[in-house]
């Protein structure tokens, strides 16, 4: 690659970086793709450290000796997520979301790459400590977000099904009981999907009581694989505690009511969101 000046450099380094999220990079690769030396590279790196970190963006961490390197860690503060929150908080309270049946359409928000990239910022946040080899939702209105998330941590996505596709080769099937009639589905996992003892990521859309969820706890302990954290975009305040059958779990936002009759829909933050909201 030809010289640049430092402006570009630093851009294009910038720019490499933000692409390959949690990937050690080593100093010798950014020396020899820009024919600079090291300590020239260092200070670069350094300034886009401080960057980052005064923005609230990421983490860059510096890891030493022959096989060390840089090591980009996608965060979104607190205020920027808070703020994200706030807005969908207002475009999930639009009067036209209420479906028959109380139901709310959410399709049109899954469908925004901008606001799902945002989603997938903080939900890499929030589990940017943990272990975790991939990403886990169900099929079919959770995918937009577990792709924002794996992309963020830079993880492999794994599609829970709800009927086996032959093209899935053998599968893991079993039965779960959601929604509020407690109604029996199925949900499927090709055992080629993950190895076994993953730890594992899930994301959904949307939780009710969180039987679909629980549904792929259990359907992970086919596999052997545990759970590294669970993030929900909306969850139901309607639900009472005793009835919800999973509690670890972070929530962006919080549909507390909805009245069909009035139109109103009321939503809060989500229980991400508790300890700033406290302060």
């Amino acid at each position: 690659m030809k010289k640049l000046k430092r402006s570009s450099r630093l851009v294009e380094m910038t720019q490499f970086l933000l692409s390959r999220p949690h990937t050690l990079v080593p100093l010798t690769h950014f020396a020899d793709r820009y024919g600079a030396a090291k300590s020239s590279i260092s200070e670069d790196l350094a300034i886009i450290k401080e960057v980052f970190e005064d923005e609230g963006t990421g983490e860059l961490l510096t890891l030493a000796g022959a096989a060390g390197g840089v090591k980009l860690i996608p965060r979104l503060s607190k205020q920027h997520a808070l703020a994200f929150a706030n807005d969908l908080c207002a475009q999930l309270e639009q009067p036209d979301r209420i479906l028959p049946g109380g139901y709310l359409y959410l399709s049109d928000l899954l469908g925004q790459p901008a606001m799902m990239n945002e989603a997938g910022k903080i939900f890499a946040t929030a589990f940017a400590d943990r272990q975790i080899d991939v990403v886990m939702t169900v099929e079919t209105k959770g995918i937009p977000l577990a792709y924002a998330t794996g992309a963020q941590l830079n993880l492999p996505v794994v599609l829970v099904r709800r009927d086996h596709q032959v093209t899935e080769g053998s599968a893991v099937s079993i039965n779960y009981v959601s929604g509020s009639q407690k109604s029996l589905h199925t949900m499927s996992l090709s055992r080629r999907a993950m190895r076994e003892k993953s730890r594992v990521l899930i994301v959904d859309d949307f939780m009710k009581a969180g039987g679909t969820i629980q549904g792929m706890v259990d359907l992970l302990a086919e596999f052997d694989a545990e759970v590294a954290g669970v993030g929900v975009l909306v969850e139901s305040g309607e639900v009472e505690n005793e009835e919800r059958l999973l509690h670890d779990y972070i929530s962006l936002a919080n549909l507390t009511a909805v009245d069909s009759r009035s139109k109103q829909i009321t939503v809060k933050l989500g229980n991400y969101f508790d300890e700033l909201t406290e302060q």
